[in-house]
């Protein structure tokens, strides 16, 4: 496509900046088309193309900045946050450029990819237990709360009290939004993490957008969106969506200007998260998820036409070993399948799905192994025209090799495990219980077809899931 050399679009790609913290902001609105909005236009901003990847860029700036001015940080100084994950690739981005030392304590629920790029730029990440709340002495902010304390020269960001936050969305988003939206806006769907967003916009919209309504996405088990509602604060539960959501009312959160709170289950914001890239071609994170349902429902309760705005607050290229994972999906009993009553319905990975990984017994052990590496397993099993016909494991590899290096091109056949113990469909949990007790591997197969494996995991997730 030809560019305008004079139009906006054409200037801001011409434009050569200094410092990568430059390119935080001004990030562009697109209008949705291709979903139900009801009688309303719907919006989302694309705060996923923020150089850390979301919405948190914005204030890890503006909180940084503040504590250099208010001599609260050091050259050379330690800072501490505790964080579900952006706002630590934000401020990790900012600290880099400022030469800063960051400590990250994040909850063990955060997706890997998350914690992968945040160590990948220095960052000294405490992975912290996530089902825990308020008290515990491993719950994530009383947790970096106690390191600043015992660490010389440095300081707790603090997202969660920080004025800083809220100033952020006053002073540059909120007028950020008008400006772009022309001063039409009459509903702001956000979600609540730290409460920044929500009380920032809040705070700016009532006065300069008196009719703008602010609605509120809250994952299920998040005691928000029943506070705002009925002012009654319920016993939190748990969820998957990550960044947004509470057990506890933070302490910079003013929910006195919001209309209505919309509690989304983490299915319905992880079905509404993939519809948006297969829709829109937009790829966003899980939260992005919740509010996109969330202004949904609103749009398609509305009578009169309405102008809404949503945000697609970070990137989902860091969600694809979750959300956008079948298999992941299915071990936390979020993907519909067929059930069969019986063991097939504890495979994570049936054959007949095609996430199953497998090797031929005429493929060679380097293949193999390089399938093992690319999928990060220790063990295949090997299928010749939809017939499992032997497993293959590291052991069974390094033994083919050990010898002589150039039987990387033996063939699977030559090494395979062949004497194996199939399980019935139909058969009862203790039979594969009474494998594994074996140190056997599960091979759910009959006469005629192969459907699978179960793992050990496999089966925890399923007792789990039949408990709950």
């Amino acid at each position: 496509m030809a560019l305008d050399s004079n139009s906006d679009h054409g200037n801001r790609n011409m434009t050569i900046y200094n410092s990568v913290l430059e390119l935080i902001g001004n990030t562009p609105i697109l209008k949705l088309k291709q979903f139900d909005t009801g009688p309303c236009e719907l919006f989302i901003k694309m705060e996923s193309e923020n150089p850390g990847g979301s919405i948190k860029d914005r204030i890890a700036v503006t909180m940084i900045e503040a504590a250099e001015e208010e001599g609260k940080i050091q050259p050379g100084g330690t800072i501490i946050e505790a964080t579900a994950g952006n706002t630590g690739l934000g401020l990790g981005l900012v600290a880099a450029q400022k030469g800063y030392k960051l400590i990250l304590v994040i909850p063990d629920k955060m997706s890997p990819d998350k914690i992968r790029h945040i160590r990948a730029m220095g960052v000294d990440v405490r992975l912290t237990r996530s089902d825990v709340q308020k008290g515990h002495p491993e719950y994530y902010q009383d947790y970096a709360k106690r390191l600043a304390a015992e660490i010389p020269n440095s300081y707790f960001i603090d997202q969660f009290s920080n004025p800083n936050n809220p100033k952020t969305h006053r002073i540059d988003t909120g007028p950020e939004i008008l400006r772009q939206m022309d001063g039409k806006l009459d509903a702001m769907v956000v979600g609540v993490g730290s409460s920044g967003t929500v009380t920032g916009l809040g705070w700016y919209f009532h006065e300069h957008a008196p009719g703008c309504e602010m609605i509120v996405a809250d994952p299920e088990g998040s005691i928000l969106a029943e506070t705002i509602n009925t002012g009654h604060t319920p016993k939190a539960g748990s969820w998957l969506v990550e960044g947004i959501g509470e057990d506890f009312m933070p302490p910079i959160c003013d929910i006195s200007l919001v209309k209505k709170g919309y509690s989304i289950s983490d299915k319905e914001a992880f079905q509404t998260q993939r519809e948006l890239l297969r829709k829109e071609g937009i790829i966003a994170g899980s939260s992005t998820g919740t509010l996109l349902a969330t202004a949904l429902r609103y749009c398609r309760e509305q009578t009169t036409p309405k102008r809404v705005l949503t945000f697609a607050c970070d990137t989902g290229n860091k969600y694809l070993n979750k959300s956008f994972n079948d298999s992941w999906l299915a071990d936390q009993g979020l993907l519909e399948r067929e059930t069969h009553g019986d063991l097939r319905d504890i495979i994570a990975r049936p054959m007949d799905s095609g996430d199953v990984v497998t090797v031929t017994s005429e493929d060679n052990l380097l293949t193999t192994y390089k399938r093992m590496r690319m999928f990060d397993v220790s063990q295949l099993p090997v299928v010749d025209d939809g017939h499992i016909v032997g497993l293959i494991d590291e052991s069974d590899i390094l033994l083919g090799i050990y010898e002589d290096e150039d039987n990387f091109q033996m063939k699977v056949a030559e090494v395979m495990v062949t004497r194996l113990e199939t399980v019935s469909p139909t058969a009862s949990i203790d039979k594969i219980v009474a494998l594994f007790k074996e140190d056997k591997v599960a091979i759910i197969a009959d006469s005629d077809t192969f459907y699978g494996l179960i793992t050990q995991i496999d089966l925890i997730n399923h007792l789990r899931k039949t408990t709950h």
